[in-house]
This record gives C-alpha cells, structure tokens and sequence, in this order.
C-alpha cells in the first residue's frame, strides 16, 4: 500500500490545534526535521510515528489509514476510519472540557 504519511503528520497535527515546533518537540524531533516530513520530503521512521502516535493519543494504525489514499482503501476500511475518527474527536474534545453534541 502507498502511504502519504506527510498528509497523516499534517492532518493530525491540524487536528490537535498544534504548531509545527510544538508536535515536533513533543515526538523528540526538530522542527525542521517535521517540516520535511510534512513537505514529503523525508520518511519519517517507524519510531517517529509511533512517538506521533503517543504524542497525540492516535492509534498508529488510524495514522497509516490517514496515510492511505481513498482508492487503496477497501469499503470495510472506510467505515472502521470513520469509527476511529469519530471516537477520537469525542474523547479529544471530552479531554478538553467540552461536552460533544452528535447529532447523528
């Protein structure tokens, strides 16, 4: 499977409402370093995204699927995605005092 893990570090990152030097620091690499993966310019290592992974609460495996692109994803994938991200947004937002409303 072709990964974009640059995507997944961006997006995650996003998510969390973080800047570049503050993930960085976090995951025990320089800000520059995180910049060229966020550029795609460099692979990160299994450990760096493991320590994004721990760094962030974000299942390793919800890392590689955001590295996915949308044709190498089978149906079941999507929908395991989708769970994966709802119960993420749910427990970030619960973390920081708010209470989420779904209206589902």
């Amino acid at each position: 499977m072709k990964t974009d893990l640059a995507k997944a570090f961006r997006v995650i990152r996003a998510a969390h409402g973080l800047r570049q030097a503050e993930l960085a620091l976090r995951i025990g690499i320089s800000a520059s370093q995180l910049s060229l993966i966020e550029r795609g310019k460099r692979q990160p290592s299994v450990r760096v995204v493991s320590r994004l992974g721990r760094a962030t609460a974000t299942p390793t495996s919800l890392i590689m699927l955001l590295a996915s692109t949308p044709e190498e994803l089978a149906h079941d994938d999507v929908e395991d995605l989708a769970r994966a991200l709802l119960n993420l947004l749910v427990r970030v937002t619960k973390e920081e005092g708010y209470e989420p409303q779904l209206n589902v």
